[in-house]
C-alpha cells in the first residue's frame, strides 16, 4: 500500500481560502445580464439616453444612471419617503419622519408588492437592481442609510410632486401631540413675511393657433432647483419617453413621448380631510365615537431611530388610528384624526403608464385610476388634441358640511363617498379658445371665456382663485393665431409683472395726495416718478424692478398680508394698508437698497443673481464667489417665468433656490421636435463639466435642443456604455 505524501507548503496551498472556488454571487449576475442589455448614451449635455430591449432594463439603467450623477439625492429622497433622514441628519428630523411613518409601513408596502401585477414587480426589481448595481461598482461611495435597496421601497414614493399629501400635515403639531408639548393645544407658525407661491405653468395651444398646425405644450414647473434630472427612456418594448424624472423615479414625471406630452402643475382642490374625533378613556386605551357607538382606537408602537454624536439612538410612540386616519394634532380638546388618498400600487401604475400613452384616449384611460392626487394635468398630442384634467383625486362629500375645516368625525354622513370621476370635475378638450393652461391657480380661467363654469362644481373642487399668473397667462395666450415654438417660449418668458398693476397705483395715489411742505414728497419724489414711468417689465438692468420688489417686500412685513401672488391677497393688502404706510415702506426700501447695495438706484441684475457652488442638496451661497444675474422675479409678482430668490444671513444678493427648474417646450406631428432647459445641470458633482453647463441658457431663457432622436445623438454624444463600464 503506498501513502500520499503532501509536503507542508503543498498542505497549506490546498487549504488556503483563495484556493477554494466560491459560488458566483447570483445577485451580481443577474445585475450583470441586465448592465449587458443596456446602452446609456450621454449627449454634449451629459443628459442619459437610455436604450434596451425591455422595459425593465430601461429602468435598470436609469437608475445607475440617476445614482451615478447624484446618488444623494436618489437616497435622500427614499429616506425621506420611509421617514428615515433622522438616521442620517438626528433628532432634529424626528418628527418629520413619525409623519412618514404614520402613513408609509415597510410590512405593509412589502405586501403590497408581493400582490403587484407582475409586470410592476418587474419594475420594481430592476429598479432596485440598478441601484444596487451601482452600490456594488461604486464601493467608495458610502449610502448615509440605505446599503441596500428593496423592490417594495419603490412604493414609497410613487407620485413624484415635490411636496405630498402627507406633507400638509404639521410636524409641529405632531410634536405638540405626540410629544407631549402642549398637548390639545394647536400651534401654527405665522410669518410676517410673504412665501414665495409654488407650483408650476402648464400651456397647450391647439393647431387652429399655431402657425404649423400643430399641437404645442409648454412644460414649466416650479420646484425647488435640482430636484429632478433630465432623461430618455427607450425600449423595443414600446417605450419612448424624455423628461423631468424625479430623483430615485423610474418614470419620467412631467414630459412627453413621441406623440403626447403632460405637464403636472400643484391644485388647489380639496383632497384631503381632518376629522374631530371625540375620544375617550376606557380601560387600558381610547374609544372614539361614530354613529352612536364607541369604537376602539387603534394603538401602535412606532420607533424612530436617530443619529447622536455617539451613535444611534431612538424614541418610541404610542401612536392613535381611528377609521378615518392617524390622530395627527388636537383643537379645543378633540383629537385630530387626517384622511387622505393612500394607494401606492395604483399610484406608481399611473405614474408609469402615463408615459406609453400616445393619445388622449390612452391617457384619458390612466386618469381613470385617480391617484395622481395632487396635480392637474395639462396635455398635448400629435393628433391635435388639448386638454385640462383637475386634480385626479377629489371625494365625494356631502356639500351641507364645510370641508375647509375639520368635520364631525362621530357623523358617518361626513364619510367620503366615492370620488369625482373625469366628467364630474372641470375638465376641458379642445376648447374654442384654441389654448389652455394652469398656473395653480383656479380652472375657471383656464381657456378664457371657453373655461368651465364654477357655479357648476361643489366648493370644495377648488378651494383656490385667480393668481397674477394666470392673468398674465390669459395676456399672452389669447387672441394669437400663429404660435411656433419660439413665440411660445417668448410668452413664456414675457417680463410682465401684474401683480403692480393693483398694488402701484394706491402707491402712486399716497404720493400725489402729499402736501407740497411733507418730507416724503421731496425724500420720494425721483423714486415715484421712476416707477410711474415704468413699463412694470423686469429685466437685469431695471432699477424700477429693484425699488418695487424691495417696496413690496417691505409693505408685506409692514401690514403682515397675504399676498402671494393671487388677486384677493394682493387687493387685501393694498385695502389694508394705509397711505403712510405705502410710503414710509417706500422711504424704508430705498433706505434697504442704500445700505446694502451703496444707492438705491441698483439694477435688478446687480440684485438677483443664480449660484451653484457644492452638491449640496441645501445649497450655501456667498457674496464673493461667481454668480449670474437673473431678470425674471419671483412668481409673487405674476411672473411667468419664476425665480424665487431671498438674501441669506451672510450674503446681500439674492440667490434662487426654487422656481422655473426643468423648461421645455414641445411641437407634436409626424415627428416630435423640443428645446428644453434645467437649472444648473444634469450632475450634482461640481468636478462634472455638466454641473453648471446649463446655467447661462437658464438665466437668460434659452433652451437647447433636445436630442428625441437616436439620429440626432450621432453628432452630439459624449460617451456611450454599458452600466459597470
Amino acid at each position: 500500500m503506498h501513502m500520499l505524501t503532501i509536503t507542508l507548503p503543498l498542505l497549506a496551498l490546498l487549504v488556503t481560502p483563495s484556493a477554494v472556488p466560491t459560488a458566483p454571487d447570483p445577485d451580481v449576475a443577474r445585475w450583470e445580464r441586465h448592465a449587458a442589455q443596456v446602452t446609456i448614451v450621454r449627449d454634449d449635455w451629459g443628459i442619459p439616453h437610455i436604450y434596451a430591449r425591455s422595459d425593465a432594463d430601461v429602468v435598470f439603467g436609469l437608475m445607475y444612471a440617476q445614482a451615478e450623477d447624484d446618488f444623494n439625492r436618489v437616497e435622500t429622497n427614499f429616506i425621506n419617503s420611509m421617514g428615515r433622514l433622522s438616521e442620517a441628519e438626528g433628532q432634529a428630523e424626528i418628527y418629520r419622519d413619525l409623519r412618514m411613518k404614520l402613513f408609509v409601513n415597510p410590512d405593509s408596502m412589502k405586501a403590497k408588492y408581493r400582490t403587484s401585477p407582475a409586470w410592476l414587480r418587474t419594475l420594481m426589481d430592476s429598479w432596485a437592481d440598478g441601484l444596487n448595481f451601482y452600490l456594488h461598482k461604486h464601493p467608495r461611495v458610502k449610502p448615509r442609510v440605505i446599503t441596500r435597496f428593496e423592490p417594495w421601497m419603490a412604493l414609497t414614493f410613487s407620485e413624484g410632486s415635490i411636496g405630498g399629501d402627507i406633507e400638509r400635515v404639521s410636524t409641529r403639531d405632531l410634536e405638540a401631540f405626540y410629544g407631549g408639548r402642549a398637548v390639545g393645544r394647536t400651534e401654527r407658525v405665522q410669518s410676517s413675511a410673504f412665501t414665495e407661491p409654488g407650483g408650476s405653468n402648464g400651456f397647450a395651444i391647439a393647431p387652429s393657433n399655431t402657425q404649423h398646425h400643430k399641437a404645442l405644450l409648454w412644460i414649466n414647473p416650479h420646484t425647488s432647483f435640482f430636484f429632478r434630472a433630465e432623461a430618455q427612456m427607450v425600449s423595443q418594448q414600446g417605450l419612448n419617453a424624455y423628461g423631468a424624472i424625479t430623483w430615485g423615479q423610474f418614470f419620467v414625471y412631467q414630459g412627453f413621448n413621441d406623440r403626447a406630452g403632460w405637464m403636472h402643475t400643484s391644485s388647489n382642490a380639496d383632497n384631503s380631510d381632518e376629522y374631530l374625533e371625540t375620544v375617550t378613556k376606557k380601560g387600558d386605551g381610547y374609544v372614539y365615537r361614530y354613529g352612536g357607538k364607541d369604537r376602539p382606537l387603534t394603538a401602535t408602537k412606532v420607533v424612530v431611530p436617530y443619529r447622536t454624536g455617539s451613535g444611534m439612538a431612538s424614541k418610541e410612540f404610542t401612536v392613535y388610528r381611528t377609521h378615518h386616519g392617524p390622530i395627527v394634532r388636537a383643537q379645543d380638546g378633540r383629537w385630530v384624526s387626517f384622511r387622505i388618498m393612500q394607494e401606492p400600487v395604483k399610484a406608481l401604475i399611473q405614474s408609469y403608464t402615463r408615459t406609453r400613452a400616445r393619445n388622449y384616449r390612452e391617457f384619458r384611460k390612466s386618469m381613470d385610476l385617480h391617484t395622481n392626487s395632487s396635480n392637474n394635468t395639462i396635455f398635448a398630442d400629435a393628433d391635435g388634441d388639448i386638454a385640462y384634467f383637475h386634480a385626479n383625486f377629489v371625494p365625494k362629500r356631502d356639500p351641507r358640511f364645510d370641508w375647509t375645516k375639520p368635520v364631525d368625525g362621530s357623523d358617518p354622513a361626513t364619510e367620503w363617498k366615492g370620488v369625482h370621476s373625469v366628467e364630474e370635475s372641470p375638465h376641458l378638450r379642445n376648447p374654442a379658445s384654441g389654448w389652455l393652461y394652469n398656473t395653480n391657480n383656479w380652472p375657471f380661467s383656464a381657456a378664457g371665456a371657453n373655461s368651465p363654469k364654477q357655479a357648476d362644481y361643489p366648493p370644495y373642487m377648488e378651494s383656490g382663485t385667480e393668481n397674477e399668473r394666470g392673468i398674465h397667462a390669459m395676456r399672452v395666450l389669447s387672441g394669437k393665431k400663429d404660435f411656433t415654438p419660439a413665440s411660445l417660449m417668448a410668452a413664456a418668458f414675457d417680463s410682465y409683472m401684474p401683480a403692480f398693476d393693483i398694488m402701484l397705483p394706491p402707491l402712486l395715489s399716497a404720493f400725489d395726495q402729499l402736501t407740497a411742505g411733507d418730507p416724503l414728497r421731496a425724500r420720494l419724489a425721483e423714486q415715484v416718478g421712476l416707477l410711474r414711468a415704468w413699463d412694470r417689465r423686469w429685466s437685469i438692468t431695471s432699477v424700477p424692478t429693484s425699488l418695487a420688489v424691495y417696496w413690496g417686500e417691505e409693505l408685506q412685513r409692514t401690514v403682515s398680508g397675504r399676498g402671494v401672488g393671487n388677486v384677493n391677497g394682493d387687493e387685501d393688502l393694498m385695502k389694508r394698508s394705509t397711505p403712510d404706510q405705502r410710503l414710509r415702506a417706500l422711504a424704508a426700501a430705498s433706505d434697504r437698497l442704500a445700505s446694502e447695495f451703496g444707492q438705491w438706484k441698483t439694477p435688478w441684475g446687480d440684485i438677483n443673481r443664480f449660484q451653484r457652488l457644492t452638491g449640496d442638496i441645501v445649497q450655501p451661497f456667498n457674496d464673493a464667489a461667481p454668480s449670474i444675474p437673473v431678470g425674471f422675479t419671483a412668481a409673487r409678482w405674476g411672473s411667468l417665468a419664476s425665480f424665487g430668490a431671498r438674501p441669506y444671513p451672510n450674503t446681500k444678493k439674492w440667490y434662487g433656490t426654487s422656481g422655473n427648474s426643468f423648461v421645455a417646450v414641445v411641437e407634436f406631428g409626424d415627428s416630435v421636435r423640443a428645446k428644453a432647459v434645467s437649472a444648473g445641470g444634469e450632475s450634482g458633482d461640481p468636478k462634472s463639466p455638466h454641473f453648471s453647463d446649463q446655467a447661462v441658457r437658464y438665466t437668460t431663457g434659452e433652451l437647447r435642443d433636445v436630442y428625441f432622436y437616436r439620429s440626432q445623438l450621432r453628432n452630439h454624444t459624449d460617451r456611450e456604455y454599458h452600466p459597470g463600464q
